[in-house]
């Protein structure tokens, strides 16, 4: 989908956010989007998730999407609250039909060749690599991009600023996701603005 395609380029990283407090949102992807990084991914792993999306919306240049969607109601609940583009951990056939149905940007979790060949035969070709330090790292998606050249990927799992750029440097590789520019509790904005300039910097 070419919409994904250009979430996906719009900076080296998308950020992985946990919300506990609402309250949090707002400043935190202020200081996201501040520092470079407009596409802001919140999963829906807390209470607050919800909230948290409606908040960040409010943030001009924020791109918001909900991340750790595995199913149908959450996608709806997700879409409901505004979310822009929507991230899973996996991909089953009800998801992906839902997503497409929806028409919603959708970047599906993938771990190996049946993976991506399900979401090949739905029309998608942009996934997660996920978890990709633990699925095997880059030489498993190395391996596993070989005969899926139509495909680019976004590693999330294990990435940090210190073995991003090597993840970037992968052609089929967009973009990486990582929880490290957006830490938990209450946002300290300056800290987190320098964290997202410096990620936005690796490409």
């Amino acid at each position: 989908m070419t919409e994904i395609a250009a979430i996906m380029t719009a900076a080296p990283v998308i950020p992985v956010i946990v919300i506990e407090d609402a309250a949090h949102a707002e400043p935190l992807a202020r200081a996201l989007v501040a520092g470079g990084l407009q596409v802001l991914e919140v999963t829906l792993r807390t209470p607050a998730a919800l909230e948290a999306i409606r908040a960040m919306k409010r943030v001009p240049g924020a791109i918001v999407g909900a991340g750790t969607v595995t199913n149908e109601a959450e996608l709806d609940a997700a879409l409901d609250a505004g979310s822009e583009f929507i991230v899973s951990p996996g991909l089953t056939d009800t998801l992906g039909h839902a997503a497409i149905r929806e028409g919603v940007p959708f970047l599906p979790g993938i771990a190996n060749a049946g993976d991506i060949m399900r979401g090949l035969d739905l029309g998608l070709t942009h996934f997660k690599f996920f978890p990709a330090l633990a699925a095997g790292g880059l030489p498993a998606l190395k391996a596993l991009a070989a005969p899926f050249g139509q495909c680019r990927f976004c590693p999330t799992g294990g990435i940090t600023l210190a073995n991003a750029r090597e993840w970037l440097a992968f052609d089929p590789v967009l973009c990486v996701g990582g929880s490290w520019v957006a830490p938990t509790g209450a946002p300290d904005e300056a800290a987190v603005e320098t964290l997202a300039r410096e990620a936005a910097a690796l490409r």
